[in-house]
Order: C-alpha cells, then structure tokens, then sequence
C-alpha cells in the first residue's frame, strides 16, 4: 500500500493553519478565563466498518485491534458549567481479521485458470492486521458539574476532528494452503504457503480524514491538579481508502484514558 514518508509540506501547513486558527479561537474566548493544559493517555479499540454496494470479501470480517490513544490538550474554561478543549492526538485505527480469509488473486496466478474463469479473489487461513495510525486534531466542547463542595466532577464533551495520516501497514502472518471458494474446500496445488509479511500500504489510502469524537468522564482535583477517567470514542466520515478495489472503510474506536 505505499512507503512511508516524512510529513508533507503540505500536511505541514495545513497543520499550521489549524494550529493558528485554534489559537486565535481560543485567545479570543478565554480572556480572564481559566486555562488548564493536561496529558492524557490510554488505549485505543479501532475497527473498520462498511456498509452498503461497497461491501466486498476484503473489506468485511474485521474485529478490533489494540492500540495507543495519547494526546496533549488545553482546556480554556468559560463558565462554571462550559469549556472549550482543543487538542493534538495520536490516534491508533485498523483492525485484524483471523482465519479463513480472501485476499487479491495475485498476478503470477491468473495464468492458472483458462481465459475468463480467473477469479477474484483467493482465500486462506491466516492472520492479517492493519495498522494505521493518525494525528487527529479535535476541537471539543465541554460540559461538566462539580458536585457541592465535592473535587469530583462529572463531565462530556463532544465535537469535530480532522486526522491526518501517518502510518499504515498491513501486517500478516501464518501458513495455509490456498483456496479457489470461500469455504476453503478447492485448494490449488502448491501444499502449504507462507503469509509472513508487512506491507506498506499508506500510499492506497487518503492522506486526511474528518469526523468527530465524544467522550464522558469523571474528574477528581487536587490543589492545582487534576486526575481523570475518560471513555469515548471517535468516528471518520471519509472513506480511508484512494481507490474501489479493495472496497471502501471508515475508520472508528473506542478509547479508554
């Protein structure tokens, strides 16, 4: 799916613009308002989804996979009761499949079958993982309650991202016979193959994204500081993939900090 590049030129200005266009929204609306800047970090459940014409044997069957979810924010408070919270985060999307599974009918093969009869896709047992990975700028509006007296507080927030693509690659692993049918009873006749291998695949997917992220909370203050747990999650409008072939996805996860 492509090699791995260093940030753009492009992606760097439009990076600059966001940046330049959260600063000045929020120095325009926190003037005499409480400013807080925070880490936070924690675990990211992405998956792929699809649905409709679109739906092919590759982009279908996925499950979640695990990774990282970290980010650094500001929160500028306008109220008791409201704030606003931009932020920069890294954001791990993708999905796995296990098992029996189609993949593209390589080119090397097609002279097996006679003129016309080539099928589309083979199939076989064996693990594949995508791994993609984003930075994601989410520009988040916060409601909260501190309870009477209490340093606990409940909040939510919700609001737009857009993403930009880092990485992405296509991790695969196991060994299987290869099938002609879906239910892996054809096989051709080459015995056992291996499918250890990490493709690159950035360049088959669209370099941004837009979509937007929720989540709900509970705080606990202490002095000046501030300890949370957070649940959410956060869902791209665009298909991530440049072309049809491989059918279309959206990313999306669940994230626990």
């Amino acid at each position: 799916m492509g090699i791995i590049q260093c940030i753009s030129n492009s992606f760097q200005s439009r990076l600059t613009v966001i940046v330049l266009l959260v600063f000045i929204l929020v120095n325009q609306s926190t003037k005499a308002q409480k400013t807080t800047i925070g880490f936070r970090g924690g675990i990211s459940i992405p998956n792929l989804s699809s649905s409709g014409s679109d739906q092919n044997p590759l982009n279908t069957g996925y499950s979640s996979r695990l990774g990282p979810a970290f980010s650094v924010f500001a929160e500028f408070k306008i109220s008791e009761l409201f704030s606003v919270e931009p932020m920069i985060e890294y954001s791990a999307q993708g999905s796995k499949k296990n098992g029996l599974q189609a993949f593209p009918l390589p080119e090397g093969l097609a002279n097996l079958f006679p003129p016309g009869t080539a099928p589309t896709y083979l199939y076989a047992n064996f693990n594949s993982e995508a791994k993609i990975n984003y930075l994601m700028i989410p520009i988040l509006a916060k409601f909260g309650y501190t309870f009477h007296q209490s340093p606990w507080r409940i909040y939510a927030d919700a609001g737009p991202f857009v993403g930009f693509l880092l990485s992405a690659k296509q991790v695969t692993s196991g060994q299987s016979e290869i099938y002609t049918d879906p239910g892996g009873t054809q096989a051709l006749p080459y015995g056992s193959q291996s499918f250890d291998a990490t493709n690159d695949i950035k360049d088959q997917l669209n370099s941004t994204n837009f979509g937007v992220e929720g989540n709900i909370g509970l705080n606990y203050a202490f002095g000046q500081n501030n300890l949370f747990i957070e649940f959410g999650g956060n869902y791209g409008f665009l298909n991530i993939q440049k072309g049809t072939a491989n059918g279309k996805n959206n990313t999306g996860a669940a994230t626990i900090v």
